[in-house]
């Protein structure tokens, strides 16, 4: 088995919010992140694909094609956007980087099966900031 990784950059603003919280509960628990005019970072989104190389190609998925999807499907859409507001995929969902990297999994995992039938999304990494960051190896 071969592991190959993309990774792609991305600027968007959140906040870490409640709506069930008095407002008071909230910037207890999420501090400055729950300031109402939202805040950004600098993301870093690494996509690690698996599978055995393709005889033919020796790829285990093409890197174009890989980061091609990852732009299509998934920067284009939060790039520069406020992921509470903005972001199909992410409405009514705590804009956490935890609920954001298992939508980002549901997104890409058929995309990448379909794009090459061998390869399976193997892990996410969402870097926040670069000393936080979620990974994510799905339910399969």
């Amino acid at each position: 088995m071969v592991y190959v990784t993309r990774k792609e950059h991305f600027n968007a603003a959140h906040k870490l919010y409640n709506p069930n919280w008095p407002a008071e509960k909230n910037a207890e628990v999420f501090g400055p992140c729950a300031n109402a005019n939202w805040h950004g970072h600098n993301f870093e989104l690494l996509v690690t694909v698996k599978g055995n190389p393709d005889p033919d190609t020796g790829f285990v998925i093409d890197l174009k094609k890989l980061s091609t999807l990852v732009k299509e499907l998934i920067i284009d859409k939060v790039d520069h956007r406020n992921l509470n507001v903005d972001v199909d995929f992410m409405a009514g969902k705590m804009a956490s980087c935890e609920i954001f990297i298992i939508e980002i999994w549901n997104i890409l995992a058929p995309a990448i099966r379909q794009a090459a039938p061998g390869a399976r999304l193997h892990k996410l990494q969402l870097y926040e900031t670069p000393r936080n960051f979620v990974e994510y190896y799905g339910e399969d």
